[in-house]
């Protein structure tokens, strides 16, 4: 499996989406067979679903997001906003694969367990499952403790391929939790700001550890190669980008 790392070099947030969503399209063509890319974020973004670009205070929550700092994104898996700064890790994994709308809810069993476990090996009472309130709602986020959210996954499903995203929240909870409630507030959907949670809450001076700790569960089933991303999956990444500016 080939493993890119790292946010990409003078890029801007949009372009990291729609890095994902070319990788995808190239495994649905077979020119990539299974890919993971790992990256800290260069800079703060909340991320929409297409659902909410048509609500009526989507405008209102776009402005929102950037008089906060925030640069607003729209992704191409499903779901809810959410948002994240530099404190996070967001992991994208692509396959090649023939039926793959068959594999949707093994994929979300089997990589929400296998997130849960990198998190209980740092300590964090880790369950699969939403919690009350959460911000993009899913039955196989990863929680702690069953009260705050710690990891969202979703899923992109195309023909011959699948992309499973995770976004893993490993601090600045406190600068998260007022401005998803404003966001949530203005798009009139359910929310409750104690779900929000981090690894660096629950578990102090030990957030650095989550990508080696991650990157060593991926190789217990697979063989894990550094590799650079090529020009055609970038050229593609630059005519998608702008589908994922707000």
């Amino acid at each position: 499996m080939h493993v890119y790392s790292g946010p990409l070099q003078q890029s801007e947030e949009a372009l990291e989406l729609a890095v994902a969503h070319a990788l995808v399209r190239r495994a649905s063509d077979g020119f990539v067979d299974e890919a993971l890319r790992i990256y800290r974020p260069a800079d703060p973004v909340v991320v929409f679903g297409r659902r909410d670009t048509r609500l009526p205070g989507f405008a209102a929550a776009v402005r929102t997001a950037r008089d906060a700092g925030f640069e607003p994104l729209v992704r191409a898996v499903g779901g809810r906003p959410v948002a994240y700064t530099t404190e996070a890790l967001v992991v994208d994994h692509v396959r090649h694969e023939r039926l793959a709308p068959d594999g949707m809810e093994s994929r979300f069993a089997h990589y929400g367990d296998l997130y849960a476990g990198v998190l209980r090996d740092l300590g964090i009472d880790a369950r699969v499952g939403a919690v009350p309130g959460e911000y993009c709602p899913g039955a196989h986020s990863v929680n702690a403790r069953g009260v705050v959210k710690l990891i969202g996954t979703g899923q992109r499903v195309v023909r011959n391929g699948w992309l499973f995203s995770a976004l893993i929240v490993l601090g600045d909870d406190d600068r998260l939790r007022p401005l998803l409630t404003n966001i949530y507030r203005q798009l009139d959907l359910p929310f409750d700001p104690a779900s929000v949670g981090s690894v660096a809450t629950e578990a102090p001076g030990r957030a650095d550890s989550v990508e080696l700790r991650l990157r060593a569960a991926y190789a217990q089933t697979a063989v894990l190669e550094p590799a650079l991303l090529d020009e055609p999956t970038l050229t593609l990444a630059r005519t998608l980008a702008p589908d994922h500016r707000a």
